[in-house]
């Protein structure tokens, strides 16, 4: 029997999945290929979020706020492996992250550190397609594991 691959789910996915619906088509779309994600795909992957996504889901609107907590609840919690947050003070130096988006570079960190599969996210401009090359090659430098970084349309068309 295959064993189940794993997926991080950073804090875009559930802030996705419980906002109102947008009238942005962008948002929208991203909103919709989220929730096909969470309908059909979810049960095929073991899940899970870090103490940081707890953290990042509780804050703003307290009513949105309880949304993405309930949403993100029953999801195993990563333990805090060590070195993390020296990696991701790494990546946040590598990637020229500043210092109020450093929970990124803690997400990757996480990922990393914990060989999870996949790291799935909105956050395309600190997590995506052009810093992957760069994370690609320090962690090869480095023999560390590379997550695929990808959002729920990987898993969706």
């Amino acid at each position: 029997m295959k064993l189940k691959e794993s997926i991080y789910l950073e804090t875009t996915i559930p802030s996705y999945a419980t906002a109102k619906p947008s009238a942005d088509i962008i948002v929208a779309a991203r909103q919709l290929l989220t929730n096909l994600f969470w309908e059909k795909e979810r049960r095929k992957y073991n899940l899970f979020v870090s103490q940081f996504v707890i953290d990042e889901c509780s804050k703003g609107d307290k009513v949105a706020a309880q949304k993405r907590i309930q949403f993100i609840s029953g999801i195993e919690q990563l333990e805090i492996p060590q070195g993390v947050e020296k990696l991701a003070s790494v990546y946040q130096k590598i990637l020229c992250i500043p210092e109020k988006a450093r929970y990124d570079c803690l997400h990757l960190a996480y990922c990393v550190l914990g060989k999870i599969d996949y790291l799935l996210s909105w956050n395309c401009t600190h997590l995506g397609n052009v810093t992957q090359n760069k994370i690609r090659s320090y962690n090869d430098s480095h023999s560390l594991w590379m997550p695929s970084l990808v959002t729920p349309e990987f898993f969706t068309t």
